[in-house]
């Protein structure tokens, strides 16, 4: 769409979580660090807490990538698992061999055998399990108990959870307060400040490619922050949005107009002033995005920018 008109190499905004986008600002910086030195020192259970569209998944894909040999690595992205299938998906990950219908005893068994090959080579092994908040009360106390597996002095597996807010809610939860005190190191991603918001920005049209001149002025910039909150995944969103309706206009920058089109076409998105719908009314409150970019060339009688 848009990429050959803005000189980019390739979209910037996408919301697949590629690490080649990771922008270490802050508290990004910061729990990276605190992930990294947490699981050199060998801490058992690490927790990684944010809202929605805060960036956990991105930084726990960075995360795996960034760890080096000496370590050995499982990723879970759904663990809305039973205990069964919390340790059949760490045997898979881990290149466990196992039987289809292997009963609870013997998997373990298994597992612990790979995990005791890890550490006689020298290798630390680290489970990241996203989406945390989302396992059940009985498969939390089932990963209590995997990490149970240690020498006299190391763990053979380290755990670091990412997840929502109602994962503390969870392990908050009598049933569990033995996982829960298990947890020595913890981070709280908070949505990006306003210099820091700008900064993102230009660090993934960077990384598109683009070396022109800004796109995003200062004032569509507050707009921006304003209407995502400092969310990267409703930046990522608007920014998106934007540069559409810029291109629909075929501007080079990205006007207030097209912000304020970006914002109204996007439920989660704040406007700088919602009484502006209740004081022009209905649907006559706004063009719209898919208005914003095509009404420019309606006017001109134009078959579009396609």
């Amino acid at each position: 769409m848009y990429l050959q008109h803005f000189g980019l190499r390739e979209a910037p905004f996408a919301l697949t979580p590629d690490t080649g986008y990771f922008f270490p600002y802050r508290h990004y910086a910061g729990a990276m660090n605190t992930l990294l030195v947490a699981l050199r020192a060998g801490e058992g259970f690490i927790k990684v807490v944010g809202e929605v569209g805060t960036g956990k998944t991105l930084l726990c894909r960075k995360l795996l990538n960034t760890l080096e040999a000496g370590f050995a690595t499982a990723y879970i992205p759904n663990p809305y698992l039973t205990p069964h299938g919390l340790y059949a998906a760490v045997a898979e990950e881990l290149e466990v061999p196992c039987q289809r219908n292997m009963g609870v005893h013997n998997l373990i068994k298994q597992l612990t055998g790979r995990l005791a090959e890890h550490h006689r080579a020298g290798r630390r092994v680290v489970l990241c399990i996203d989406e945390a908040q989302a396992m059940p009360l009985e498969t939390l106390e089932a990963l209590r108990l995997l990490t149970n597996l240690e020498t006299e002095k190391t763990k053979l597996l380290q755990v670091v959870m990412f997840g929502q807010p109602e994962l503390d809610t969870r392990l908050d939860n009598p049933a569990v307060r033995q996982l829960r005190q298990r947890i020595t190191f913890s981070y709280a991603l908070q949505p990006m400040d306003q210099d820091g918001l700008a900064a993102y920005v230009g660090h993934r049209l960077q990384v598109a490619g683009y070396r022109g001149p800004e796109i995003f002025p200062p004032r569509v910039l507050r707009m921006l922050y304003r209407g995502s909150r400092g969310i990267p995944r409703l930046v990522n969103i608007l920014c998106h949005k934007a540069l559409l309706a810029a291109w629909g206009r075929g501007a080079l920058r990205v006007s207030p107009a097209c912000m304020r089109a970006a914002i109204r076409d996007t439920a989660d998105a704040r406007a700088r002033r919602r009484r502006l719908h209740l004081r022009l009314g209905g649907s006559a409150a706004a063009v719209g995005l898919v208005g914003a970019i095509m009404a420019p060339w309606l006017q001109a009688g134009a078959g579009g920018p396609w």
